[in-house]
C-alpha cells in the first residue's frame, strides 16, 4: 500500500513542462524582480517514455510498475526538482511562464487552452497529438481551484484562446492544498468562468471524473463530494449558458469508480479514457460552433 501510494503521489504531481533548476540559482533570485523564474527544462525521455507505458497503456498496476519508476534516476531527479520549485512558487506562475511569453511574441492566438490539474496534464501522455500551438495544454499535476485561479490570466486570458477547457476538482475533494469547502471550490469555479466571459473567452466546462478512493488520502469516500459537487457544475453551467462536459458519466462504473479499463491507478485516465474524453471534448467543441 505504501508503495502504491507513493506512485498515486507521483502522478498527481507530474510536470509535463516542469521548471527546474540548481537550489543555488534559486535562492540567489528574491524580491520582485524582472525574470524570478529558473529555464524551464524537459522532463527527460526515459522518464516520460516510462509514465507512457505505465499510466497510458491499459493494465492494472502491478509491483514490477511501481519498481521500473522507483528505479528510474531521471524520473526521481525530475520530480524532486518540480517538489523544490513548488515550495518557492506556491501556485505554479512560473511552470509556463516562458511557453506563454513564446506564443505572445509570436501572436499565436490558440483555439483553446486546457486548464487543469493532472488529468489534464496527463492528456499530453494519453493523445500528444492532440496538442499544439492551437490546442494548449496548461494543466498541472496536484493542483487545486485556488491554485488555477491564480494563474489563470497568465496562463489561459493572455493568450486570448477562442475557448478554456476548466476540468478541476479532485484535488480540491482530496484536500491537496489542505481542508477547504465546496463553497470555496464553487466560488473558484466562478471565478475563472467570470475571467473567461469578461474576455470573450468561451468555457467548457468539465464535470468531476469519477473516483471511488484517493490511495493518497485513504480517509476520503470521493464519491459523494463529487457527485454532489458535479450537481452544482451542471447548474451552474446551465445558468451561465456555458458548454458543459459530462466526463463522469461516460468514465463511471456503478459504484462511483473510475472503470478499471479506463484507468490504470483509479483516478487518472488512461489511453483509452483519453479516447473516450476526446469523443466528448470533440461534440462540446461542434455544440459550440
Amino acid at each position: 500500500m505504501k508503495k502504491y501510494c507513493r506512485i498515486a503521489g507521483v502522478v498527481a504531481l507530474l510536470g509535463w513542462h516542469a521548471v527546474a533548476s540548481a537550489q543555488q540559482k534559486a535562492d540567489a533570485v528574491s524580491g520582485m524582480v524582472e525574470q524570478p523564474c529558473p529555464p524551464p527544462v524537459q522532463m527527460p525521455d526515459s522518464a516520460r517514455e516510462l509514465l507512457t507505458d505505465l499510466f497510458m497503456r491499459p493494465h492494472p498496476l502491478n509491483a514490477t510498475d511501481f519498481a521500473s519508476l522507483n528505479g528510474n534516476d531521471d524520473f526521481r531527479q525530475y520530480l524532486a526538482a518540480i517538489q523544490q520549485m513548488g515550495n518557492r512558487d506556491w501556485p505554479a506562475l512560473c511552470r509556463f511562464r516562458a511557453d506563454n511569453a513564446r506564443l505572445q511574441t509570436a501572436d499565436t492566438r490558440p483555439q483553446l487552452v486546457f486548464m487543469g490539474d493532472s488529468i489534464t496534464e496527463n492528456w499530453l501522455l494519453g493523445d500528444s497529438a492532440l496538442f499544439d500551438d492551437n490546442n494548449i495544454n496548461r494543466g498541472i499535476g496536484g493542483q487545486t481551484t485556488p491554485q488555477m485561479l491564480l494563474r489563470f490570466r497568465a496562463d489561459v486570458v493572455a493568450l486570448q484562446p477562442r475557448f478554456v477547457h476548466i476540468l478541476a476538482g479532485t484535488n480540491d475533494v482530496a484536500g491537496n492544498t489542505g481542508p477547504t469547502t465546496a463553497s470555496d471550490y464553487q466560488n473558484n469555479i466562478m471565478s475563472m468562468v467570470e475571467l473567461a466571459k469578461a474576455n470573450n473567452i468561451a468555457v467548457l466546462l468539465g464535470n468531476i471524473p469519477p473516483a471511488a478512493t484517493f490511495s493518497w488520502q485513504p480517509s476520503i469516500d470521493p464519491v459523494p463530494r463529487i457527485r454532489e459537487l458535479n450537481s452544482w457544475l451542471r447548474e451552474y453551467a446551465a445558468e451561465q449558458d456555458l458548454v458543459y462536459i459530462d466526463y463522469y458519466a461516460a468514465l463511471a462504473g456503478s459504484a462511483g469508480e473510475l472503470r478499471s479499463e479506463l484507468g490504470n491507478d483509479g483516478v487518472h485516465p488512461n489511453r483509452d479514457g483519453y479516447t473516450v474524453m476526446k469523443h466528448l471534448l470533440e461534440q462540446a467543441l461542434a455544440r459550440s460552433k
